[in-house]
């Protein structure tokens, strides 16, 4: 188990894993490539994680209840433990079954699988292994299915369903077990397994109409802004969708003109960009606490178990850690899917507003239940999606200047900057070919051949 060994022991797994994950692994696992040996992934280092801002550090110790080395220590040891489940999964195939980090400073990581002779070569990378009945892939299937039932029979009895990586299956959450099973028979899923957590919570979208910071829409609706983005020549930022509709304006918190909503999704997927003017420049800067800011290197996909925090002009600043991914939430505005769960709190008006796991952003604010009086749960629409779907590229400290605008992730093989890559994706770069290891948006910087913990040579 990696918390019970010293950090010099679980940096010499990493160092061994190109050695050493395949060798005990079943013939099944042939067609996967195996990793080429090299350096230790220093994904901390990649992904700033050892470079955490003090306001970050801090507002990780009042919300997670550690002390100044746990928060530091919890930054490093979640972006090393995604790079390593990164290549589990690559090398597990159909098999893996989900990762998860935990403990106070998320030093224990464990990778699932659906097969035990898997559990060696899972030790040899420092995780624990656990041994589970579904992949990941059929987990996700039977999601999908209730999902698709969501469509036909929306209820507001049944707001809220999820993968559970850590449980091996499906939960629903439902105002009773009736309503649960009612929802359950309607997806074609009986006797699959699947969960469920009664709790009488109904989350809702997060924008309002009191007067305050951040931004106005149609000079009424107040929502937060997210990370700022570019498109072309276009400077702006990503936010909900249920803020605004295409062609709704917006004012800042100076009550100034700022922009336009240049397209919106909302329900299914809960995801905007706005459009600003020349008063208004794109930044990687992200509101913290007492006027102070923090700025964002990149768009890495944090674990299940991961420290968040969140900023929005109702709450201000806020930690948490992630649930899980790939949650479908219905609103009474209809339902939206893969969203992420946190234990972040907020509240009216922090709608649209960003998430970000040390240096990276995760997402904007959707929406939730409960209040930062007596805490509650937040879904976030995760931001590489929203950057893929609407061609976006986020505004960060590592972009160099002249990124290229995102490409579409089937056009070309060649790996680009700007484009949005998925956990399995294969590239080409410099005569060379890479599998990638974590959900990210390329920066100018990050070529394969130089961000191990983001790209597998295969």
């Amino acid at each position: 188990m990696v918390g019970r060994h010293a950090a010099r022991s679980r940096r010499a797994a990493l160092t061994a894993l190109g050695a050493l994950v395949l060798t005990t692994l079943p013939a099944a696992a042939a067609a996967a490539p195996p990793p080429v040996p090299g350096a230790q992934p220093g994904a901390a280092r990649t992904v700033g994680a050892g470079q955490a801002p003090a306001q970050m550090l801090r507002a990780m110790q009042r919300d997670l209840n550690l002390t100044p080395g746990q928060a530091t220590a919890r930054l490093v040891n979640e972006a090393e433990a995604g790079t390593r489940a990164g290549m589990l999964r690559n090398a597990l195939g159909d098999r893996f079954a989900g990762a998860w980090v935990s403990g106070a400073t998320a030093a224990e990581l464990t990778v699932a699988t659906t097969d035990a002779a898997d559990t060696a070569a899972i030790r040899a990378q420092g995780a624990e292994a656990a041994v589970v009945e579904r992949g990941l892939g059929e987990l996700r299937a039977v999601k999908e299915k209730l999902d698709a039932a969501a469509v036909r029979t929306r209820t507001p009895e049944t707001p809220v369903w999820y993968v559970d990586v850590k449980a091996n299956r499906v939960m629903v959450q439902a105002t009773s077990e009736r309503a649960a099973s009612a929802f359950v028979k309607a997806a074609g899923i009986a006797g699959q397994g699947v969960g469920v957590r009664v709790s009488p919570d109904r989350p809702r979208v997060l924008a309002d109409l009191v007067g305050g910071d951040a931004y106005y829409i149609d000079g009424q609706a107040r929502c937060s802004i997210g990370f700022s983005v570019t498109k072309d020549d276009q400077q702006g930022f990503a936010t909900a969708g249920h803020c605004g509709t295409p062609g709704a304006t917006t004012t800042g918190f100076n009550e100034a003109d700022q922009g336009t909503f240049e397209a919106s999704t909302f329900p299914v997927k809960d995801m905007a960009w706005v459009g600003v003017n020349a008063d208004w420049a794109a930044t990687p800067d992200v509101q913290a606490e007492g006027g102070e800011k923090v700025q964002v290197a990149g768009s890495v996909e944090a674990l299940v178990g991961a420290s968040v925090c969140r900023s929005g002009s109702t709450t201000g600043w806020h930690c948490g850690t992630v649930q899980q991914h790939d949650t479908s939430v219905s609103y009474p505005q209809g339902t939206v899917g893969g969203l992420t769960e946190t234990t972040v709190c907020a509240e009216p008006g922090d709608s649209g507003g960003p998430f970000v796991a040390g240096a990276q952003a995760q997402g904007t604010t959707s929406g939730g239940s409960g209040d930062c009086t007596n805490g509650g749960t937040t879904f976030y629409q995760p931001i590489n999606p929203l950057l893929s779907d609407f061609g976006l590229t986020l505004k960060t400290t590592s972009a160099s200047a002249g990124t290229p605008a995102p490409q579409d992730n089937a056009a070309a093989d060649a790996w680009a900057a700007g484009r949005v890559y998925e956990a399995g994706a294969t590239v080409s770069h410099a005569g060379l070919r890479y599998r990638c290891l974590q959900n990210h948006q390329a920066q100018g910087v990050w070529s394969p051949e130089s961000t191990p913990a983001l790209w597998q040579r295969v």
